[in-house]
């Protein structure tokens, strides 16, 4: 025991903070872009809607690792785009995390935007009716009064999406990202006698992680929450 400690306690901190960096860095990125194709989604412009729409199905119907493998071989190993410094001592590390990153966002932006045009379905057209017939362009009458609505009605699926991105991040491993659950699979490798405990340190670590998420994005809602 004394020496199973000694390997994964100094360890596990780090890992766990990894994983922290990768959802939120993750979680920006993904309300930008998610935003920006909600607002494409919902665009009068017919050729922008397309574009969104067909972005939204193909990312959501393909499996997260093969977004990430294809940032990793596709986009780094065969097109040679790297994010980091060449120079860098850490250039393999840094590289992989933001490549790790940029396939979080790609993919799970496409939830948020769902979640936010849910939330723009709760927007009484009414609204948007009388904000055109006040003259308002498309960028002030989404910017201005559907998104900060859809916004506040969206809290609770946009805190599932961010529950599952925290979870989702464990698959950023497969290209070397030292989280946690790489420290885990190698832990089990060099300790397989104490599988359960192990489990249990991780499966304890997660729930540290997202169930503040969840009841805290909870009272979000219920304080936020459109009056009708």
């Amino acid at each position: 025991m004394q020496a199973f400690w000694a390997d994964l306690g100094p360890q596990l901190w780090p890992a766990f903070w990894i994983t922290i960096k990768l959802t939120v860095f993750s979680a920006i990125g993904s309300m930008i872009l998610g935003t920006i194709l909600t607002a494409m989604r919902v665009s009068p412009v017919r050729i922008m809607r397309g574009i969104a729409t067909f972005y939204i199905n193909t990312v959501r119907n393909t499996p997260l690792t093969l977004i990430i493998l294809f940032c990793s071989f596709g986009l780094y190993q065969n097109l040679g785009l790297t994010l980091a410094g060449r120079d860098s001592a850490t250039f393999v590390s840094d590289n992989n995390f933001r490549l790790a990153v940029l396939g979080f966002i790609l993919y799970t932006s496409t939830f948020v935007a769902e979640s936010l045009r849910s939330g723009i379905n709760t927007v009484h057209f009414g609204q948007a009716e009388a904000a055109r017939s006040l003259g308002l362009n498309f960028r002030q009458l989404f910017g201005n009064i559907v998104f900060p609505q859809a916004f506040r009605s969206s809290i609770v699926p946009l805190g599932n999406t961010l529950i599952a991105l925290t979870k989702n991040t464990t698959i950023a491993s497969v290209i070397g990202v030292a989280e946690a659950s790489l420290l885990m699979k190698e832990t089990i490798e060099n300790h397989a006698n104490m599988l359960f405990i192990i489990f249990g340190i991780f499966a304890v670590g997660f729930m540290i992680l997202t169930l503040p998420m969840g009841l805290a994005l909870g009272n979000l809602s219920t304080r936020w929450a459109v009056k009708r």
